[in-house]
């Protein structure tokens, strides 16, 4: 079961953990119903996953999440609050691991992870490089603080991503597609990353993925969505052997090469 509480990973402190309600959540774009209905809960300090094929509104309603999108109907609540109010994200640490980084070429990667310190005016330099020498020694990076990002492999940019997320402080981690662009080896190590830090710190992560590893080995339940909808939510047993065949397509898709499905494809 997921922990009642997440611990803050500087400190140790126990703070109340972060809940993710969505009600009724519907986005259009002018005609295009991207998401329809979303109603779901992500459970304080679960690792909660979102698969589904690419363009189904998985980053769509990560935005909603962090405000970058207002709903067309519905809402998304955190802890009560709702998402869309800049006073509710001013009460919460929500910290998100964007899908290529969005590191900046011009920073080291120490400054890249103080700047959100900084520009907040959160603590004195001495307490800003406390923090992001913790962070970097938590994902084993601290050999890379005064690299640049165009020094660094990809897995590494993927693991100052979080690092620079860690520094926040986060109740609520989210992740964009974690471990796209990566091999198997550096996409197992994101994968136990994520697992780590709910497991230590108790945040609370939502995840969207094609990794079918990651989903099947860390979630505590996993969502899939195919046409705006959710057509699927449970535990990851529930689709280690799917019934459902559009699933079971996306899951285990057949390789046929007398039936190539390309040539099937809406242009």
């Amino acid at each position: 079961m997921p922990h009642s509480h997440t611990r803050n990973p500087f400190t140790a402190e126990e703070t109340p953990a972060v809940g993710v309600s969505f009600e009724g959540l519907s986005k259009n774009f002018g005609s295009h119903a991207v998401l329809r209905d979303i109603t779901l809960k992500v459970e304080p300090g679960e690792i909660f996953v979102l698969m589904g094929p690419s363009g189904s509104g998985k980053s769509v309603l990560l935005k909603h999440i962090v405000g970058l999108e207002a709903p067309s109907a519905g809402r998304v609540l955190i802890n009560g609050r709702d998402a869309a109010l800049e006073e509710t994200r001013s009460h919460l640490r929500i910290g998100l691991v964007f899908q290529a980084g969005a590191l900046f070429n011009s920073l080291t990667v120490y400054d890249n992870l103080a700047l959100y310190l900084r520009e907040h005016q959160l603590c004195d330099e001495s307490g800003i490089r406390e923090k992001v020498m913790h962070a970097l020694k938590i994902l084993s990076l601290e050999n890379t603080a005064r690299k640049f990002p165009s020094e660094l492999s990809g897995g590494m940019k993927k693991r100052v991503a979080i690092a620079r997320s860690l520094v926040m402080e986060p109740q609520l981690l989210l992740y964009d597609e974690p471990t796209s662009e990566l091999d198997p080896v550096m996409s197992a190590t994101i994968t136990e990353i994520i697992a780590s830090l709910k497991n230590e710190y108790h945040v609370t992560s939502i995840v969207v993925t094609h990794d079918r590893d990651l989903a099947l080995n860390i979630a505590d339940r996993i969502a899939i969505l195919m046409d705006s909808r959710i057509i699927h939510l449970g535990p990851p047993d529930t689709l280690r052997h799917p019934q459902d065949p559009r699933i079971a397509d996306f899951l285990y898709p057949k390789i046929d090469l007398n039936h190539p499905r390309f040539k099937h494809l809406e242009t």
